[in-house]
């Protein structure tokens, strides 16, 4: 249950169903709505009215506003926490009747080889395939706090669908020269910038040219407790 705010930063019925939005959209896809998707969602004339109580939010100390990008828009606080727990409800022990996705678990990958080569692959975990709107192919385990305030940390088991693509604001596992990464893609004309969700953590900036390629996009998560 997320705790009750003191009352000089209490939610307005508005900005509750805001931040709900927000945090919703980060668990089912992994990246947060733009400002036109809010507005869009609830009716607003303009992506102006959304700025308007996202702005709000963050006096409030309920997110976080990063500047430069359309969905730079992080969880705090009790936010954060409420979406922690949302992420440890999405997926389940495995049950007997139901269908279930074998997927396979990918710990350190080495430089240069296949994400899914055999000796990456350290066991196999049976998960309820309903509760992805997306369908993953594979976990992977995360190492470090680089994106700590997505909700993801170190242990956690990654779902990830494997694709080349991406959207500005996707969570992404990319490979950067010869290390595989976890970090939330940003492309720009010159550029692609991976974001980590951690300010002790810098931006990789991939410049043309450089070995780069995504691996796939973050589509669920496991908290490794859930397995102990």
């Amino acid at each position: 249950m997320t705790a009750t705010r003191p009352a000089a930063t209490r939610l307005t019925a508005r900005q509750q169903q805001i931040l709900e939005l927000i945090q919703h959209a980060i668990a089912r896809t992994g990246a947060p709505p733009t400002r036109a998707e809010i507005a869009a969602e609830l009716g607003f004339k303009s992506a102006n009215a959304a700025e308007e109580h996202l702005q709000a939010l963050a006096r409030k100390g309920a997110i976080d506003l990063v500047s430069g990008t359309s969905r730079g828009i992080r969880l705090r606080g009790d936010a954060l926490q409420s979406l922690h727990e949302q992420r440890m409800q999405q997926l389940s022990l495995p049950l007997p009747g139901l269908a279930q996705l074998a997927l396979p678990l990918v710990g350190r990958v080495a430089a240069g080889s296949p994400i899914l080569a055999q000796e990456h692959v350290e066991q196999t975990y049976y998960v309820e395939s309903g509760l992805f709107a997306r369908k993953p192919d594979y976990l992977l385990k995360v190492r470090g706090m680089s994106m700590r305030d997505a909700g993801i940390m170190e242990g956690d088991l990654l779902a990830v669908s494997a694709t080349r693509e991406a959207r500005n604001g996707q969570i992404v596992v990319a490979r950067v020269g010869t290390d595989v990464t976890v970090k939330r893609f940003e492309r720009h004309a010159d550029r692609i910038e991976l974001h980590a969700e951690n300010p002790d953590y810098p931006t990789i900036v991939v410049q043309p040219g450089e070995p780069f390629e995504i691996e796939g996009l973050a589509v669920g998560l496991i908290r490794t407790q859930m397995f102990g």
